[in-house]
């Protein structure tokens, strides 16, 4: 996660802004965090998860495309045999 002094945010705001679209941006005051600035979809996916939404039809779009984009590691294909 990239991390930023208040001051050096405000500077650089359109710089952090464009990193916020790929990661996180943690700002500081005083040497403790603050603040972090992320993108619209990474925020909707997270208040999706936080209302933990169990039916698919209910889930916010973003947290469906990423269902349907990720993979399962080598060490759970094993669990494929459960389903079977």
């Amino acid at each position: 996660m990239t991390q930023t002094t208040a001051v050096e945010f405000q500077r650089k705001f359109g710089e952090f802004q464009h990193k916020a679209l790929r990661e996180p941006v943690e700002i500081t005051r005083h040497g403790r965090r603050e603040l972090v600035l992320l993108s619209a979809d990474h925020y909707d996916w997270l208040v999706a998860a936080a209302r933990r939404t169990h039916r698919t039809q209910d889930a916010a779009s973003v947290v469906t495309e990423a269902v349907e984009c990720s993979e399962m590691g080598p060490e759970h294909l094993h669990l494929d045999e459960l389903i079977e």
